[in-house]
């Protein structure tokens, strides 16, 4: 080694040896620095975005969404009417099948006609003996009337004969008397005096058969005014019409009539035919299950809300409805109609026994009856039992 030369140190002839290591070392954490501020940045544009989507959740709850509750635990339903026979018979013909659209009043099924219509004959027959029957009640009682008259006269025959026998029995005493006063004295022969006593013995026998018949003529009225009382009671008051008998004889009729009319089962609503169960040739009884009619242009909905769900739900409200047959495009406005008296689980075959050691809290849900506008379920039909969702606007007082 020379001697003008210093020996040099390991890093100083490691720097000579490499001259670009600082300035890549300064690059780096230069680079460092600047991800990390990006980084700080990033963080801090986020949590704006998270404060400002909070605020505005936060806002869009207390201005929209808590004025609105749903659900869409929601089904359609409608008053369906059940069709049934209100007399007995077999199946003549059946018009309707099912999903077939009828209206009210349109004939649905026919039962056969024939015994019906011989009891309308039976009862059209009585009817008409109860009425000729009463009208002789009504003829006896002029009758009986006349009865009575007679009676009466024949009571006064009575009397008249009763009064001449006893003044003949006074006249006959009279008589008597006198001739035993002068048969002492010899004026009157024992022969006149036999007649006059003769005499005064048959006016006492004429007084008392008179009394009999006096009182025969008593009785016989007194049986013509109860035969009279007794034919007035059943016709009194009344005419051959009104009277008890014949009503009854002509409700009859009506009865038997109505249910050969009955023997024509019509539709009592507009609707769509569902569940026939009947054929021709079949018999049916009294409130056998035939078919129903499902009223679609009377469709509901209930709705199941959850019991916090309904704090604010009021009946009145408007609510809005949309059903999964027609999707978002279609929406049903309504009402709620009313609220339901008690959960499912309240009403079910085997309620719930809360009362046990293994009780697990479940969130309760409570039908809520909505009403559809009529004009466009017209529009837009629905079924019973379609899933549907509904919202209620709860901001509405309702009533």
């Amino acid at each position: 080694m020379p001697d003008d030369q210093t020996p040099t140190s390991g890093p100083a002839r490691l720097a000579e040896a490499h001259p670009e290591t600082d300035k890549d070392l300064a690059a780096a954490a230069a680079r460092r620095d600047h991800k990390r501020r990006l980084r700080l940045r990033l963080f801090a544009g986020l949590g704006v975005l998270v404060v400002i989507v909070g605020l505005g959740w936060a806002a869009w709850w207390l201005l929209v969404g808590s004025h609105y509750v749903s659900t869409d635990d929601a089904y359609v339903g409608a008053e369906v009417a059940q069709i049934t026979p209100r007399v007995s018979g077999t199946v003549q013909d059946v018009y309707v099948s099912d999903t077939q659209h009828v209206k009210a009043g349109q004939v649905l099924v026919k039962l056969d006609p024939s015994d019906a219509r011989l009891a309308l004959q039976q009862a059209e027959a009585q009817y008409g003996q109860a009425v000729r029957q009463v009208r002789q009640l009504f003829a006896t009682n002029t009758s009986s009337s006349a009865q009575v008259s007679a009676r009466e006269a024949d009571l006064a025959r009575a009397r008249a004969q009763l009064t001449a026998a006893q003044a003949d029995l006074q006249k006959a005493k009279v008589d008597l008397d006198r001739r035993q006063r002068l048969a002492a004295s010899g004026a009157v022969s024992g022969e006149e005096l036999t007649t006059a006593r003769t005499a005064y013995a048959t006016a006492q026998a004429a007084v008392t058969a008179d009394q009999a018949a006096l009182r025969q003529a008593e009785a016989n009225l007194e049986a013509a005014k109860g035969q009279l009382a007794a034919q007035t009671a059943l016709t009194s008051g009344s005419t051959v019409e009104t009277n008890p008998q014949v009503a009854a004889a002509k409700a009859a009729v009506d009865s038997a009539r109505l249910d050969l009319q009955r023997t024509v089962i019509a539709a009592p609503i507009e609707g769509i035919v569902a569940r026939r169960q009947i054929q021709v040739g079949e018999r049916v009884q009294v409130g056998a299950p035939m078919m129903d009619v499902v009223p679609i242009g009377q469709a509901y909905v209930d709705a199941n809300f959850k019991e916090v769900q309904l704090r604010k739900v009021r009946v009145g409200q408007p609510a809005e409805a949309e059903a999964d047959l027609y999707g978002h495009g279609v929406k049903y406005h309504g009402v709620v109609e009313g609220i339901g008296g008690g959960t499912g689980s309240a009403f079910s075959v085997i309620p719930a026994q809360n009362a046990t050691g293994n009780w697990i809290k479940v969130v309760q849900r409570l039908p809520v009856r909505i009403r559809l506008d009529p004009r466009e379920l017209q529009q837009h039909p629905l079924r019973v039992g379609l899933s549907m969702k509904v919202t209620v606007d709860v901001s509405h007082k309702g009533r």
